[in-house]
């Protein structure tokens, strides 16, 4: 499943959630509080997909996805030319925080408050 909408370059947040309930929240959120737009996936394969199509600005990546996890996506990621320096927050409800800061990604654990996600989004994007 994928929801967005392609906005101009260096505007987009890609979300990767397989939770449909949180994957929609997130892209709510992001729509109705930031001047930034989401471009929501589910699966990995379509987050290196659009990863490639797009230049996103911020990853938000759930850790638990089927057949992979949220850091082995972060680096495949960062491996991807030209997205090696996009920063990135991880939402699970339980975080490898030694990783987390050794990549320098914010780590939200679940449930988490939305004003600490727009924070987040802040801090990681210096708005």
């Amino acid at each position: 499943m994928m929801v967005h909408t392609r906005s101009q370059p260096g505007n987009i947040i890609l979300i990767v959630e397989d939770d449909i309930g949180i994957g929609s929240l997130l892209t709510e959120v992001i729509k109705s509080e930031t001047d930034y737009v989401s471009l929501w996936v589910t699966d990995t394969q379509s987050a290196l997909e659009e990863a490639q199509a797009i230049q996103p600005v911020l990853f938000i990546l759930n850790y638990w996805l089927d057949h992979t996890n949220g850091l082995e996506l972060y680096d495949q990621l960062h491996a991807l030319p030209g997205r090696e320096d996009i920063p990135a927050i991880m939402i699970s409800a339980n975080l490898p925080k030694k990783e987390l800061e050794r990549r320098n990604i914010i780590g939200l654990q679940k449930p988490f408050e939305l004003n600490r996600l727009l924070a987040s989004i802040e801090d990681m994007l210096d708005v």
